[in-house]
C-alpha cells in the first residue's frame, strides 16, 4: 500500500512522498541540525544559516515516520552548544546531541552538556572552525576528555584526511564515529585508499559509520544517488551493526529545497539485503550508541 503524499512540502526538504516503506517504531534520525534565529551565530561563520527550528523538524519526523533523533552541534555556531541544548530541551528523552567543544573545555562544562543528553563530541576538519584549523592534537585532547563519560568521537573529514588520520582514529581511547560515509568519492569506490581505511577501522570494531550526506559527492544524483550505492551496500554488508542512518537535514550543504529526504530513506532501503538489516541501522545501532532504550 503506498504511503499518502504531504498536502504540503515540509521546510528545507523536497517533495511530497513519504519512504516507500514505513520506517519501524522508534527509528533514529542520527544526524540533523537545529538552527534557531534566538541563537546568534558564531563571528567565525559569514554564511547566512538557515532558519530550520524543531516545529519544522517534527513535521519532518511525522513524514518520515522517525521518533528518534540525534541533533548535531553545526559549525555555525562555534562552541556555544545553546541551540542544540535548547532543541533537546523541547524534543526530550527521543533525542542525543553531539557537541563541540574547545580542546581546553573544562570537566564541568562536559558534565554540563551530559546532564542535557549531550553523549558525544565532534571534530570537524572541513568546514572553518572557530578556533581556526583543527588538528590531531586536539582530536586526541577531546578524546581522552570523553572516556571520562563514556562518550563517543564525531569525525567530519575528507577521504584525504581520513587516510592521514588512520594512525590518530585506530588509537582513540572511545568509539569513533565517521560522519557522512567519509566524503567517499565515488569514482574511486570501494578500491579507494579512503575506503581502505574505514574497512580497516570497523573491522578493529571501534569505528561506526554515519550513513548520511550521501548527495555531497554523488554525480548521479537524486533520487537514487546510484553512483554511491557500491560503497554503501559494502559498507552495509561488511558491519551492519555499527553503521547508523541520518538526514542530514535542513541540508546546509545544497541548494534549499532539493533535497528529498523520504528518498534518502528510500537510499537506504535499497542498499540493505533486507527490512531486517534497515530496521537494525535505524533502531537497534542507535539505541547502543546513543542509548536510547533497546527495541
Amino acid at each position: 500500500m503506498t504511503a499518502t503524499p504531504l498536502s504540503q512540502p515540509v521546510p528545507h526538504s523536497g517533495g511530497l512522498n513519504r519512504p516507500a516503506l514505513a520506517l519501524p517504531p522508534n527509528a533514529c534520525d542520527s544526524h540533523m541540525h537545529i538552527f534557531d534565529p534566538r541563537f546568534s551565530a558564531s563571528p567565525h561563520w559569514t554564511r547566512q544559516p538557515p532558519r530550520a527550528e524543531v516545529s519544522d523538524y517534527r513535521l519532518l519526523q511525522q513524514r518520515l515516520g522517525t521518533t528518534r533523533t540525534v541533533v548535531v552541534n553545526p559549525s555555525t555556531y562555534g562552541t556555544d552548544n545553546a541551540c542544540t541544548l535548547d532543541a533537546l530541551t523541547q524534543l526530550g528523552d527521543c533525542a542525543r546531541g553531539v557537541a563541540v567543544v574547545d580542546p581546553e573545555v573544562a570537566d564541568a562544562e562536559l558534565d554540563r552538556l551530559a546532564a542535557h543528553r549531550v553523549c558525544g563530541l565532534r571534530v570537524n576538519f572541513v568546514t572553518p572552525q572557530s578556533w581556526g584549523t583543527t588538528t590531531p592534537q586536539m582530536l586526541v585532547t577531546l578524546a581522552r576528555k570523553a572516556v571520562r563519560l563514556g562518550w563517543h568521537i564525531q569525525v567530519f573529514a575528507q577521504p584525504e584526511q581520513l587516510v592521514e588520520l588512520e594512525p590518530v582514529l585506530a588509537a582513540l581511547p572511545v568509539p569513533l564515529v565517521i560522519d557522512h560515509i567519509g566524503r567517499i568519492e565515488p569514482q574511486d569506490g570501494t578500491g579507494g585508499e579512503a575506503y581502505g581505511v574505514m574497512r580497516r577501522l570497523l573491522d578493529a570494531g571501534n569505528t561506526w559509520v554515519k550513513l548520511s550526506g550521501v548527495y555531497m559527492r554523488s554525480r548521479e544524483g537524486a533520487p537514487a544517488y546510484g553512483d554511491c550505492a557500491p560503497v554503501g551496500r559494502a559498507l552495509v554488508e561488511a558491519a551492519p551493526e555499527r553503521l547508523v542512518w541520518g538526514s542530514d537535514w535542513p541540508h546546509t550543504t545544497e541548494v534549499a529545497g532539493t533535497v528529498n529526504d523520504a528518498d534518502l530513506a528510500d537510499v537506504l532501503m535499497s542498499w540493505c539485503p533486507s527490512v531486517s538489516v534497515r530496521d537494525r541501522i535505524l533502531v537497534d545501532n542507535p539505541a547502543k550508541l546513543y542509548g536510547f532504550a533497546a527495541g
